[in-house]
């Protein structure tokens, strides 16, 4: 495997296991001694509304209602999250990054600022009824179908365009997977997917 630190970008719908996948490759990588880190959008914000301040206020509201955030806070939050954590030599993991076409460019642009060649994008592929079945079947009480539906469309309207930004940009390899498969087996083919982990079995 190359010892060059490395790139991973999450794509996929609610549902997708895209979460679950991004933790696989980041165990995988860390059993080969590699240092990680793993930014998850979802959390960062989780863990930003708990703070007593107008702008996390705000935010709560937007979230609570199922509205969509203006586009510098989740800039914020991962640009900030790397500015802090990162040292260059790690791998990245980003997951829940750049879900808008506008936000596309300014993670690209933190991807040549940072000099990271060749970034891996990974799209979990699942339709959107296989999407809906597993969110209704989780059982959350927020978990209406007018609020499911909502979140679908939202990816079709806003993600896509993102997700097709990457697919179209020479500068990344792009990697599709099915999705609607066991776990393992998506890991299996993911893993396949990626050149730098083929035939690596230290």
């Amino acid at each position: 495997m190359e010892n060059k630190p490395q790139t991973f970008i999450f794509f996929g719908r609610s549902g997708s296991g895209k979460g679950t996948q991004a933790k696989l490759l980041k165990e995988l990588l860390e059993g080969k001694n590699r240092k990680v880190i793993y930014l998850e959008t979802g959390e960062k914000f989780r863990d930003f509304i708990q703070k007593d301040n107008y702008t996390a206020n705000l935010t709560k509201g937007v979230m609570k209602d199922g509205g969509l955030l203006p586009p510098f806070l989740p800039v914020w939050i991962w640009a900030d999250s790397l500015i802090e954590q990162f040292t260059g030599v790690e791998d990245l993991i980003l997951d829940g990054l750049a879900r808008r076409a506008s936000e596309a460019p300014v993670l690209d642009s933190a991807i040549s600022f940072y000099k990271r060649e060749r970034p891996y994008v990974v799209s979990i592929n699942v339709s959107r009824n296989w999407s809906k079945e597993r969110m209704m079947s989780r059982g959350r009480s927020d978990d209406t179908e007018e609020y499911i539906e909502s979140r679908l469309d939202w990816y079709d309207r806003d993600v896509v365009p993102a997700i097709e930004y990457f697919r179209n940009h020479s500068g990344y390899h792009f990697i599709d997977v099915h999705g609607e498969q066991s776990i393992e087996k998506v890991h299996e083919e993911l893993i396949k997917k990626i050149s730098i982990l083929k035939g690596d079995n230290n």
